[in-house]
């Protein structure tokens, strides 16, 4: 059965995309433009009522939320390609633990800053340089403490790449690239390191080509 995949352009549906390749899984795209208000169509709403991305169908299931759908597909397909999860149940328990890490201390404040910094001049909508302001100085905190754990450990929850270490990269992409805020990655040694590996895997660059970002 292929996966369909709503959204690839944008940047959660890319932390699916890069999934699905690690675990060698068939996907198809569908095409949505949010500028153009595509996800609030009333057919996307009847699939996803909080009209947002990305959103899978596969088969007769369909599920929503990037960090539930790879947690789903790292589990169903555990045993084929690469294993995402670790082997153990402890591997298991750090790896959870750094993908909450990157929900609720890593992506907000990288969030604000692709909102204020490169959506909002799209949108017409003002920036808010405070807010610009705060979320780079929470970034900041937060990647002092990946620089300490990533000083005693190749990858967020161990010697292994892992979901933990796929779900930064989207939102990653755009510290690095398009905000040109790369230096608070390259300021800090192991965080730096560590940037270069993960963004360098075939999975990821295969996503880029495939998909850009819409800006």
């Amino acid at each position: 059965m292929t996966v369909k995949v709503y959204g690839p352009t944008y940047a959660s549906p890319k932390r699916v995309l890069m999934c699905l390749i690690e675990k060698e899984i068939d996907f198809e795209v569908v095409l949505l433009d949010i500028f153009k208000g595509d996800h609030k169509d009333p057919e996307f709403l009847k699939l996803q009522p909080f009209g947002q991305l990305p959103l899978v169908q596969d088969g007769d299931y369909t599920l929503y939320e990037s960090r539930a759908i790879i947690r789903y597909y790292a589990e169903k397909y555990k045993s084929q390609g690469t294993d995402l999860l670790g082997k153990t149940i402890e591997d298991r328990g750090l790896v959870e633990q750094w993908l909450e890490v990157e929900a609720q201390h890593f992506h907000p404040p990288i969030y604000d800053l692709v909102l204020h910094v490169l959506f909002a001049p799209v949108l017409g909508t003002p920036s808010d340089a405070k807010v610009i302001r705060e979320s780079e100085e929470k970034l900041g905190k937060v990647l002092d403490i990946y620089e300490d754990r990533l000083s005693k450990s190749k990858y967020l929850a161990g010697d292994f790449f892992s979901l933990a270490d796929l779900s930064h990269l989207p939102f990653g992409h755009y510290l690095m690239n398009q905000m040109k805020k790369g230096y608070m990655v390259r300021d800090r040694k192991h965080v730096s390191a560590w940037w270069d590996d993960i963004s360098n895997r075939p999975s990821w660059n295969r996503v880029l080509q495939l998909y850009q970002y819409p800006i």
